[in-house]
């Protein structure tokens, strides 16, 4: 009768003469280590990565909300918040000969006046922050009446007189010229033109400054101008 066939659990041994590994091998923790080491070092190096263009292209830090809205008024001296067309009626004589000559014109010249804000005098001291309510609140100067600009080529003339010389039309010129800028001064300091431009300029200032506190970070915010002998609200 033949003898069975035995096996053996006795590992084989491999070419290298070393024995295999097995989960209760000394060795196998040491190759676990060496494999997890390649994986450790791409995780250092990609929270690093994200660490540096988290660096680059973070948000800026919100800051200061009045130096933000100085930074809107940086580049502007002054701000045209509100322009006026006039039109001034005036009128000159002229007389020569000993007064026996005589002339007139009657002139409506229009004429265009800015209403402008001095934003290179609106400084630290002109603003308020309230940060629990988001409010930022404004004093401005009064507002700068810019010399007429009269459109002399539109001009409209009407002339009387039997015998008007060149002389005599070019002194009716410039003396309705020099009547038409001061007219056109004082209607720009009427109080309805000037309400209208302190209104303009509340509302430019608003946006100028509303829009860059948003883009900051800030959020809707409330903006309160007011002019140089104004009461606060409330």
């Amino acid at each position: 009768m033949d003898e069975p066939f035995l096996t053996t659990d006795r590992p084989t041994v491999s070419g290298s003469g070393a024995p295999p590994l097995t989960a209760s091998s000394p060795r196998a923790p040491a190759l676990a280590r060496v494999s997890a080491l390649p994986w450790l070092l791409f995780l250092v190096v990609t929270v690093i990565a994200a660490w540096l263009a988290w660096r680059q292209f973070r948000p800026a830090d919100i800051g200061d909300p009045l130096a933000t809205s100085l930074i809107a008024f940086e580049k502007q001296d002054k701000l045209t918040v509100f322009s006026a067309q006039l039109a001034p009626v005036v009128s000159s004589d002229d007389a020569r000969l000993f007064g026996l000559v005589k002339s007139k014109q009657v002139a409506v010249i229009p004429a265009r006046v800015d209403y402008t804000i001095a934003l290179d005098q609106v400084g630290r001291d002109r603003m308020k922050w309230d940060a629990a309510n988001k409010t930022l609140s404004v004093r401005l100067p009064p507002l700068t009446v810019s010399r007429p600009n009269l459109d002399e080529a539109r001009a409209q003339y009407l002339r009387e007189g039997v015998w008007i010389t060149r002389d005599a039309q070019d002194k009716l010129t410039r003396d309705n010229t020099r009547l038409a800028e001061q007219i056109a001064v004082e209607q720009a300091g009427n109080p309805v033109l000037m309400n209208l431009a302190r209104g303009a300029a509340k509302e430019a200032i608003r946006q100028n400054l509303a829009i860059p506190l948003q883009v900051a970070g800030y959020g809707e915010v409330k903006v309160v101008v007011l002019f140089d002998g104004e009461p606060n609200p409330g």
